[in-house]
């Protein structure tokens, strides 16, 4: 039986994870899981998975949840602390790193150096510390298992394939809510129309980063690190219907494509099993059914997200955290009515001139250090 740890096992991939766990009884224990301050349903994973241990990164959370599960065996902490120990337990077999933003970066990097394998749903890790996490895992003989379904695509595709034959990675995007409009018709968008995805069910942050087609940049720069291959040969196709999920272009012309339904659970449960096939019983695609596949270029002038990610990963791997780390408050500031749509992508662009005198290659300090100066910067500013 694997033993998992479950970073953000509340949120929409650690609950999808769950289900698998619970599907496929027998292969998987829950060890441990974390999450930020969802007690009410902490507490329901608590009680029904049993894990030996539960961290809510907020205090004040984790001690009302310490009351809740006091009659079961689960011990539970909090903070940074919490999580790090967690991740470098040494019964975990398997880390599922699911927590949204840079908060999953320090976890990883422990678990890795404690030779634990890696799930990652988490791009910022390596869109902000690519550098310092893939030699880390040749160093320790980690395997690090795509859960995004668009770099789950690549790797599937990539398998037993010789990688030095590999043209290009053809990462495909839904194009978001928003697929077709100029910029003047952004202007007043609101949350509800950014939430409203036409394919994908995702927790906020997500669903407006690809709306704004910021996730798309992440997942650019993840790519890059993810398969070694240069961001210049990694082009971004708009393919509405989400049904190929990503392809990958040989240096013989020919191109394989990975293809399913827009449901996170393949992904997952192909990451859990170590890029082994499953059976998994939910619907399959009808191909009669679908009337055409749509592919579309980017429209870089009206969304932003894809061109400033590969702006500020050439400038330097400390601009990539800039650039996370600027998008992580301007999401939350327009979740928080406080700026509109638009305003995302300028606050980014303010951020990115800011100036770092960090080398091409910050040590993870540097990473956290800069992280806290551009949300002091931004908090200040608007």
């Amino acid at each position: 039986m694997k033993k998992l740890v479950i970073l953000g096992s509340t949120g929409s991939i650690g609950t999808q994870t769950l289900e698998i766990v619970k599907d496929k009884k027998g292969d998987f224990g829950v060890l441990a899981l974390a999450a930020y301050s969802n007690v009410d349903l902490m507490e329901m994973q608590i009680r029904e998975f049993k894990p030996s241990f539960a961290v809510l990164f907020d205090e004040s959370a984790a001690s009302k949840l310490k009351e809740k599960v006091s009659d079961t065996d689960t011990k539970v902490l909090s903070g940074m602390d919490g999580l790090l120990e967690i991740s470098t337990l040494d019964e975990c077999d398997m880390l599922v790193a699911a927590m949204v933003g840079m908060i999953g970066i320090q976890p990883t990097i422990a678990a890795v150096k404690a030779g634990k394998d890696i799930a990652l749903a988490n791009k910022e890790t390596l869109v902000t510390a690519g550098h310092i996490i893939i030699p880390l895992c040749k160093e320790n003989n980690v395997n690090l298992y795509p859960v995004d379904s668009e770099h789950s695509a690549i790797y599937q595709c990539l398998k037993a394939q010789d990688k030095k034959m590999v043209d290009k990675i053809l990462l495909t995007a839904s194009g978001g809510p928003f697929l077709g409009r100029k910029y003047d018709e952004l202007k007043d968008v609101s949350l509800k129309d950014a939430l409203n995805h036409p394919n994908w069910a995702m927790g906020k942050k997500i669903t407006i980063d690809s709306a704004s087609l910021v996730n798309k940049g992440l997942e650019v720069i993840e790519a890059k690190w993810l398969f070694d291959v240069d961001i210049d040969d990694v082009e971004v196709i708009i393919h509405p219907q989400s049904i190929i999920h990503s392809m990958v272009q040989f240096k013989d012309n020919a191109v394989l494509a990975q293809l399913g339904l827009p449901d996170m659970k393949l992904p997952i449960q192909y990451a859990l099993y170590e890029g082994n096939r499953q059976t998994m019983p939910e619907r399959k695609i009808d191909f009669f059914s679908l009337s055409k596949l749509d592919f579309l270029k980017p429209d870089h002038e009206t969304f932003k997200g894809i061109k400033l990610a590969i702006d500020s990963y050439n400038r330097g791997y400390i601009y990539t955290t800039v650039f996370n780390a600027s998008n992580e408050i301007a999401n939350r500031f327009f979740q928080e009515g406080r700026i509109k749509f638009l305003q995302i992508y300028d606050i980014i662009e303010d951020a990115l001139t800011l100036n770092f005198d960090y080398c091409k290659t910050p040590s993870l300090d540097e990473i956290l250090n800069t992280e806290k100066e551009v949300y002091d910067y931004i908090s200040t500013k608007y």
